[in-house]
């Protein structure tokens, strides 16, 4: 009679358990799913508007505005983006604006890899300059986790450089938080410049970055290794530090 009790009580127990977990689950709220279509808006402030390892702005500050559109069940995406620049009147020309549009898809190959792949074509308006800084590039990008490689290449000549159509350049990335919300940035590239080897440069970053919910946050050190990118006397690789306040909303 005992040993009967004992698994009459086990049964009940575990018939309750049961219960209790198929109601928690069924309580459980399901995974937020996103929206078909997202739109989304950003803008930031930067001490020096580095690209590739190169100050577009003269190691002056930039004030950076920016449009996303991306179709979730598609991964077909597209934005543009603006910013104040100054070496194009080093260049001989006026303009002030660098303009950014682009489009391309992205998407999973596997649990492991993901994919995007697009076309980008960097405006610089009033900049007559001959040739026009005004350039197209393809791009592809694979990354695994916290890499990430990426390859670009011309379809024009590269930022008004001459005869300088199909150039590339190579960008390694690794990103991934380290402490608390601190996420660690590291970069390195290679600038191929078709036809013109002097201009053909690497360049380095190493930066932490940290969203606070109000602003992100980020501070880098860049360098590129080249002396042949000059902007009113000034060599606009050097090694330098590169603070960043930025807003996605």
């Amino acid at each position: 009679m005992m040993t009967m009790t004992k698994n009459l009580t086990l049964i009940a127990a575990l018939t309750l358990a049961f219960a209790s977990m198929a109601q928690a689950q069924e309580a459980a709220p399901a995974p937020e799913a996103k929206p078909d279509n997202e739109v989304s808006y950003n803008a930031a402030v930067v001490s020096d508007y580095r690209y590739r390892g190169i100050s577009q702005t003269r190691l002056k500050p930039a004030v950076q505005v920016g449009a996303d559109y991306v179709n979730n069940p598609s991964g077909l995406y597209a934005g543009t983006w603006a910013t104040n620049i100054k070496w194009v009147k080093d260049g001989g020309g006026d303009g002030s604006i660098e303009w950014d549009i682009y489009a391309g898809k992205r998407g999973a190959i596997n649990d492991t890899f993901s994919y995007d792949v697009g076309g980008l074509y960097y405006a610089y308006p009033s900049n007559e300059l001959h040739p026009s800084a005004n350039t197209f590039e393809f791009y592809g990008q694979l990354s695994a986790g916290p890499f990430s490689l990426k390859y670009s290449q011309s379809t024009t000549n590269l930022f008004g450089v001459a005869n300088s159509k199909d150039s590339g350049y190579l960008d390694a990335q690794f990103n991934n938080e380290i402490y608390d919300g601190y996420v660690l940035n590291l970069h390195a590239g290679h600038q191929n410049v078709k036809n013109n080897g002097a201009l053909s440069y690497s360049d380095y970053k190493i930066g932490v970055t940290k969203d606070f919910g109000v602003v992100s946050v980020g501070l880098a050190a860049v360098y590129a290794n080249t002396d042949a990118y000059v902007g009113n006397g000034k060599n606009l690789g050097k090694k330098g530090a590169v603070l960043t306040i930025s807003k996605t909303f």
